[in-house]
């Protein structure tokens, strides 16, 4: 049974930083594309940032958390990370880790998610 567990989240204030993990188990962490997508209320999940899981883990990320955000991963320790740094209020969102076995900004494409942290920014 695929379980993706995602913490770190929290409260702060614009400008500050935080560090979500996702940790997985139940599948072969070095093989999965990780990503991190989130959801503000009233609107559709959006895609944050992704790593894939071969050839120099290529990263893709939103335009909108471009040089702000880092994904990262562990595969020793089957964690996958999303660094966020000069947050903004418009970054409050929950956000959720999804594993798939290639980087889609889709949402509808995964199978596998967590349950999600909540990332709350105030000004």
């Amino acid at each position: 049974q695929v379980q993706l567990v995602e913490s770190g989240g929290g409260s702060v204030q614009a400008g500050g930083s935080l560090r979500l993990s996702c940790a997985a188990s139940g599948l072969t962490f070095s093989t999965y594309a990780m990503n991190w997508f989130r959801q503000a209320p009233g609107t559709e999940r959006e895609f944050a940032a992704g790593i894939g899981w071969s050839g120099g883990f290529t990263t893709i990320y939103a335009d909108s958390v471009k040089g702000r955000f880092t994904i990262s991963r562990d595969n020793a320790k089957n964690t996958a990370y999303l660094e966020m740094n000069s947050l903004k209020a418009e970054d409050t969102a929950v956000y959720y880790c999804a594993a798939g076995r290639s980087v889609v900004r889709d949402y509808k494409w995964y199978n596998y998610w967590g349950h999600g942290t909540q990332v709350t920014v105030s000004l």
